[in-house]
Formats: C-alpha cells, sequence, structure tokens
C-alpha cells in the first residue's frame, strides 16, 4: 500500500507591510487566472485565524479607511514530498467575518488593484515593444517574461491607472500580455511559451474526462507545479483519443482546501491548430 502524501496549503497576508506566512490552519481557496489583460481573482476562506491579524485586515478593507495601503496575499500548495509552488498572489480587496466559534475570515483579492489607482503617463515617439514592456513591468513592480518577436511602435502614449497599461500593451504591440502572479508576461498571439510544458494524463493526475470546448478542451486535474498561463498543454487520454494533442493554456481555475477534497487545477485551453477571428480584426484566444 503506497503512503500518502499529505497536502500543504500556505497563506500569506500583508500586515503592517510585512507578509505573515500561516500553515496549518483551515484554509479554502478557489479562483481564475486569465492569460489577457483581466484581473486574476480569488476568494479564500481562512478558519481561526488571530484576532490580532483579522483585526488589522478587516480595519484596513473597511470601506471607511480612506488610507491608501496595499496589502498582498499569496497563496501556495503542494504535497510533502515536493514542497510549496505558488498558486495565487493578489492585492486583497475586501474581508469579512463570521460568527463564531469557528471564525471564518473570506478574503477576496485581485491582481493589480492597488496598481490601478496609481495614475502613469507614458508618451514615445518611436520606441521598441520590449522597452515598452520593461516600463509597464517596473510600474507594476512585476518581473518581465518577454518572449514575443521585437518591433518598432510608433507614437506610443497612455495616461491612466497604472494597471491599465496591460491592456493598452497588448492592443499597441498585438500580442499577448497579460500578469501571471509576479510576472508580467509578453509573447506572441496563441504562442506557448518556450520551455514550460506539461503533459496531462491518467497516470499523471488527470480527474475525468477533458471537454470540449469552442476553443478547445477543459481538463481537471490534481493541483501540481508546472501548470503555467500561456504554457504547453500536452493532453494524452485513453478514454478520449480523439482530443489528444497540443494546446495552450489561456485560462487556469484553482480549487483547494487545506483539509476538504477539492486540491485541483481546471485548465482551459486552446487548441493550436485552430485560430478564432474576431469581429473587427486580430485573434480570440
Amino acid at each position: 500500500m503506497s503512503r500518502i502524501d499529505p497536502r500543504i496549503v500556505v497563506l500569506s497576508v500583508e500586515v503592517d507591510g510585512r507578509l505573515k506566512r500561516y500553515e496549518g490552519l483551515a484554509i479554502n481557496a478557489s479562483g481564475t487566472k486569465y492569460a489577457n489583460a483581466l484581473q486574476n481573482e480569488a476568494v479564500v476562506e481562512v478558519f481561526n485565524l488571530e484576532k490580532e491579524t483579522r483585526d488589522c485586515l478587516l480595519s484596513e478593507t473597511s470601506p471607511y479607511n480612506h488610507r491608501r495601503k496595499r496589502k498582498r496575499l499569496l497563496l501556495e500548495a503542494g504535497r510533502e514530498s515536493v514542497g510549496v509552488f505558488p498558486v495565487y498572489s493578489g492585492d486583497i480587496t475586501s474581508a469579512t467575518v463570521s460568527q463564531p466559534p469557528d471564525v471564518k475570515l473570506t478574503l477576496k483579492a485581485r491582481t493589480g488593484f492597488f496598481s490601478n489607482g496609481t495614475l502613469v503617463a507614458r508618451a514615445h515617439p518611436t520606441v521598441s515593444l520590449k522597452t515598452i514592456a520593461a516600463g509597464v513591468a517596473r510600474d507594476l513592480g512585476l518581473k518581465l517574461v518577454f518572449e514575443a518577436k521585437e518591433k518598432r511602435i510608433s507614437n506610443y502614449a497612455f495616461t491612466g491607472g497604472a494597471g491599465k497599461q496591460v491592456e493598452h500593451l497588448a492592443s499597441a504591440g498585438e500580442v499577448d500580455a497579460f500578469v501571471d502572479d509576479d510576472l508580467l508576461v509578453v509573447k506572441d498571439v496563441a504562442a506557448p511559451l518556450r520551455n514550460v510544458t506539461h503533459t496531462l494524463s491518467e497516470e499523471s493526475g488527470m480527474i475525468g474526462i477533458p471537454e470540449l470546448t469552442e476553443r478547445g478542451v477543459k481538463a481537471t486535474m490534481l493541483l501540481v507545479p508546472g501548470i503555467r498561463l500561456g504554457s504547453n498543454f500536452t493532453l494524452k487520454s485513453n478514454l478520449y483519443p480523439a482530443i489528444n494533442g497540443d494546446y495552450t493554456v489561456y485560462k487556469l481555475d484553482f480549487d483547494i482546501s487545506s483539509r476538504d477534497t477539492p486540491f485541483y487545477w481546471i485548465a482551459e485551453c486552446r487548441n493550436r491548430n485552430r485560430m478564432f477571428i474576431k469581429p473587427g480584426g486580430g485573434y480570440l484566444v
């Protein structure tokens, strides 16, 4: 009989400018990450957090608190045999609390929520796409992953919330641009990230049978490292071989719990051999 590999779920929240790390508590979390300019979102429930931290988060996220202060959230998960890996990172937007005895604190978070409140103005007569991307990453405090074909952009101008630059960058460069935790990813439309690939089969953690969608497939799997937005996804299903092949991940849901059943990725992937045209031009991926 094989030994059970216990799961680990770690929640870190920012309190007074530093991250406090919690492991061993009852934690439930779900959310969605997008390979486009939409803000990644998450809902995290944590039980019996100590009162000092709970009160701080409730006060800082109150609509009556007019102090503008960033409150980060980092969710990590994994197994004892492999350790933890990042699942989600974002800014806490709200906090609510339940009745005792088991006090549940519910945190909602979005990526780029804090940076959208910072106004920036950028203008370049002629500049390289990579230079623009590096400036956006710097404004957002992110590391840049640039895998798009280099090009020159004329008359680039932007004024608005810093987080909105991601959408403007994608439009100006005709590329995929999105935030993945602490990374700003810029790549060619529909192209997979280089050297980031995952093979999914019944033997590697696939749950059930993948569903066909209008863009490709939707597959549920155990939570494992190596699944990333924009990455190559090779599907090998013994029960449904007609859908086997290479895909690109464009949407990634997670549903995890430290003590209940869920511990899943749900990946929606685009068929690499099909291209969908948007009304008015451009690609739908």
